[in-house]
């Protein structure tokens, strides 16, 4: 099951850049939702490979996925690879810089069961593909948005 979607932001790719690897502040928001993390690695260098174990509720049942940065070359994107509760996922997100002050980013998440609990939990998601989409695209949208302010604030 794949999602995807795309957001043109106004700011410099190196600013946006520098919004989507701020981990620390990426993991005061996912702590804020109330899920639980535990990092592994230096966050001065995320090319060498940081990991995350997250534990939050899904559905009435507590769920714990690894996180695992898989590529980081700035400054062009990042992919992050998960695993857990029968479930393997890849986030990729890519920026391109459409003009000196304006960059598109482009964000795909492929979820891929690996047990026959994660193959009925994907089948679920896909009866609500749509729902999913739409909220999945007004959340990569409500973040351009975000980014677009704190940028324009320190400017």
């Amino acid at each position: 099951m794949e999602f995807h979607s795309k957001e043109d932001i106004e700011a410099p790719i190196d600013h946006v850049f520098a919004a989507i690897s701020d981990f620390e502040q990426l993991e005061r928001s996912a702590l804020r939702r109330g899920i639980e993390l535990q990092r592994t690695g230096d966050l001065a260098q995320p090319e060498n490979g940081l990991v995350w174990d997250l534990t939050f509720n899904f559905r009435g049942k507590s769920r714990d996925i690894k996180l695992t940065m898989a590529s980081f070359t700035p400054p062009s994107g990042l992919v992050l690879n998960g695993s857990g509760s029968g479930i393997d996922g890849r986030t990729e997100v890519e920026l391109l810089a459409l003009s000196p002050h304006r960059t598109r980013m482009s964000v795909r998440l492929a979820l891929s069961p690996t047990t026959l609990t994660g193959r009925l939990m994907v089948q679920s998601l896909k009866l609500a593909r749509s729902n999913l989409n739409r909220r999945f695209k007004l959340r990569l949208a409500e973040y351009a948005r975000i980014t677009e302010e704190r940028l324009n604030r320190t400017a």
